[in-house]
């Protein structure tokens, strides 16, 4: 931690290097840090070894999801003199927490806006249902036949949830409201909740079976990288929709296509993509993608990808701006870091 008096007397020797920007983060976080002072510098690409020079003299560095902050990382960081990892989102599997164990401080958002990402979740679900983009495109052009956007009705369908926490809760309070049937699993299950909403907690299989909606909300870890494989998706009803704005990593890619293909799985919206890193947050729309798999996931006309925008709403960049420079402050302060990532 930075010494209270030397921060009290030379405030402005606070430096942040702000990696991954874009012009909505430095509109957000200049705003919120009216109050703060640091000295923000803004770079465009993402953390990794090929920039990480950029930090030196910095005494934080702040990352988004698509940071690599291995190891080697780490080491460079704290040769170059930084003594604190800022990550303005919830996820930190991008970081190796165990090599910045006792050597760097590391902190994190964990919750920007749960709503932002349930209401996303539940706009794709409709949107496949109803077809709706596929309606605008047609009716642009003038064609207003209905063949092809045949929907169903969501009252007293069943959408399984695989985890319960804070987004996973707006969804079902959203979706209950709907007359939807609500199946959960989860290793810590909300029994409390699930009795006020009519959530049945079931086991992973059981959920498979029964839903017409499979949706992901649980953290990527050892235990639930590619839950959505192969054999997960044998399991699972003819035409299931599957919704994804968790992980990227969380469906195995090659799976989910083979399913599509064979029709097996009827819809998917995706948020989150497990090769993003390339082409989320960024214009590729001049260039040939050279992402195959990619590629072919944006050829089905059943499938929506969007690009990591859960999260984006006005309410969240705010508290994402709010929260990331009150960690930086608290840990500038030597106070006790509420948000710290560890071991």
């Amino acid at each position: 931690m930075l010494n209270k008096k030397t921060y009290k007397t030379e405030f402005m020797a606070i430096k942040v290097a702000f990696f991954d920007s874009k012009p909505y983060d430095e509109a957000s976080f200049k705003k919120a840090n009216e109050k703060y002072g640091f000295d923000i510098r803004f770079y465009k690409g993402h953390l990794n070894k090929d920039n990480v020079l950029l930090s030196k003299g910095a005494d934080v560095v702040c990352i988004f999801v698509n940071a690599v902050v291995d190891a080697n990382v780490i080491d460079d960081l704290i040769e170059n003199g930084v003594k604190l990892i800022a990550l303005r989102c919830a996820g930190y599997n991008n970081v190796d927490i165990k090599a910045a164990h006792n050597r760097i401080k590391v902190v994190r958002v964990p919750a920007y806006s749960p709503y932002a990402v349930a209401e996303h979740t539940l706009a794709l679900m409709l949107t496949l249902n109803r077809k709706t983009h596929k309606a605008y495109s047609r009716t642009r052009e003038g064609n207003f036949s209905l063949n092809g956007l045949l929907g169903f009705d969501m009252h007293g369908k069943t959408a399984g949830m695989i985890g319960t926490g804070k987004i996973a809760k707006i969804l079902i309070q959203a979706l209950s409201g709907m007359g939807v049937k609500i199946v959960a699993y989860d290793l810590y299950p909300d029994n409390e909740f699930a009795k006020q909403y009519n959530v049945e907690y079931v086991s992973l299989d059981e959920l498979y079976s029964r839903s017409d909606i499979i949706s992901l909300h649980c953290p990527l870890n050892k235990d639930t990288e590619y839950i959505i494989n192969t054999d997960s998706i044998a399991k699972m009803k003819d035409g299931v929709m599957i919704i994804n704005t968790g992980r990227g990593k969380l469906i195995h890619t090659h799976a989910l296509i083979k399913g599509l293909k064979s029709k097996k799985i009827g819809a998917a919206g995706l948020d989150v993509y497990e090769e993003e890193s390339d082409y989320f947050f960024e214009d590729r729309s001049n260039i040939v993608m050279d992402d195959d798999v990619l590629a072919r996931l944006l050829s089905f006309n059943n499938v929506i990808v969007t690009s990591h925008q859960a999260f984006f709403t006005k309410e969240a960049l705010e508290n994402i701006a709010e929260t990331t420079l009150v960690n930086i402050q608290d840990f500038v302060d030597g106070k006790t870091l509420i948000n710290e990532v560890t071991i």
